[in-house]
């Protein structure tokens, strides 16, 4: 199924050079899926249709994507402001990239497979659920609900 990123924090899409990226994963100590950093580039802080995958036995929403250059006045939808938060609670090797409508998030998880990270998603409880296998699979899981 065809994923349309649809506009979500604002009007339009706002591209970004994938040179963008290299600080993040220099931060992180992390090389991000190629088929992440295409995506985010070209649709940072959009949303997915569609947007249901299955996690547990239930369904859940991918909201929308994290943003990489944070946009003034939204800096709580930005990747680095999330896993500041985010990481004093959770194990290293969680890196977040999307939300759900109840505020939880998408995450990497690098933990086991520091060259193709499972994702996750941190509850917020701070569970950590398994989704996917990998990036590519957890897109191709998305679905209508």
């Amino acid at each position: 199924m065809t994923i349309r990123w649809m506009p979500y924090l604002r009007d339009k899409s706002h591209p970004i050079d994938v040179g963008r990226l290299q600080p993040v994963e220099q931060a992180w100590g992390v090389q991000l899926p190629e088929t992440y950093k295409q995506l985010v580039c070209r649709y940072q802080g959009m949303a997915p249709e569609p947007c249901v995958f299955n996690v547990g036995g239930a369904e859940d929403v991918f909201n929308d994507l994290l943003t990489i250059t944070p946009i003034e006045g939204r800096e709580s939808y930005s990747v680095m402001r999330v896993h500041a938060v985010l990481a004093p609670h959770l194990p290293p090797g969680i890196f977040p990239f999307g939300r759900t409508p109840g505020g939880e998030y998408l995450c990497f998880d690098f933990r086991d497979a520091p060259d193709s990270p499972r994702v996750v998603l941190v509850t917020g409880e701070r569970s950590i659920l398994s989704v996917a296998n990998s990036f590519q699979e957890f897109l191709e899981g998305l679905h209508d609900g």
